[in-house]
């Protein structure tokens, strides 16, 4: 199981057909190359991991001590640095890239990436309240909460009370998100579906960290061919 994940951008929707001619929408992901930064073993902090930087940026953008930090790892700048712990750091050397190449035996993933931000919104839209009644001496006040309090004691609202405010813009997982094609040449991944987040946002690709033993769409096909070439006494 790969223990590192790679960023991508998300580009935007579209569809792919399948040889059964089925259209499946899909989301396009252009991938980063990862480069290995820094290995972390036990004795520096207690824990392995290793460092990858994604994307490039201009010298001219970094701070002084980020410059000597690049500089002294003998690389260039990177845009992003993120930390993955792993089992066995001997498997990773500084310097080493890694591209879309680590999915070519995976087929669901795990994306993580910021909603798209909808500002200030009331309850009815954000958390789906039914809202007061339309008649009955309710003025004024259709779309709101209501009562958000309890009596004198406890006297007061308690935390994470479902109630207007900012909605979206906040950091999601989706799990189990089926993989539908790959391009290595142009670093695109094609994933089932949709994923949080408006286009150009950041996203993190993982491998699936649960054991999933459903069929992907292709695998499914291919098995509806098999039964139809078998004959109807041996489905009996």
């Amino acid at each position: 199981m790969n223990e590192i994940a790679l960023l991508g951008k998300k580009i935007g929707m579209t569809r792919e057909f399948l040889k059964s001619g089925q259209s499946v929408p899909v989301t396009v992901v252009k991938m980063e190359k990862g480069r290995v930064i820094q290995i972390i073993d036990t004795d520096k902090r207690g824990y392995k991991a290793i460092q990858i930087g994604f994307g490039n940026i201009k010298a001219s953008k970094l701070l002084k001590s980020q410059k000597g930090y690049f500089a002294k790892k003998n690389t260039e700048p990177k845009r992003v640095l993120k930390e993955f712990k792993v089992k066995d750091i001997a498997n990773y050397k500084e310097g080493n890239e890694f591209g879309l190449e680590i999915f070519n035996e995976t087929k669901f993933v795990d994306v993580k990436s910021k909603t798209i931000g909808k500002g200030f919104a009331g309850a009815m839209k954000r958390h789906n309240f039914s809202g007061l009644r339309a008649t009955h001496g309710v003025s004024i006040s259709h779309r709101s909460h209501g009562s958000t309090g309890q009596r004198q004691d406890p006297g007061k609202v308690f935390k994470n009370k479902k109630m207007a405010g900012h909605m979206g813009d906040k950091i999601r997982t989706m799990q189990n998100i089926e993989i539908i094609k790959s391009d290595i040449d142009n670093n695109l991944l094609y994933l089932k579906g949709s994923i949080p987040g408006s286009k150009n946002t950041q996203v993190l690709v993982k491998e699936a960290v649960k054991n999933i033993s459903k069929l992907t769409l292709a695998e499914k096909i291919d098995k509806q061919e098999k039964m139809r070439k078998i004959p109807d006494k041996k489905k009996k």
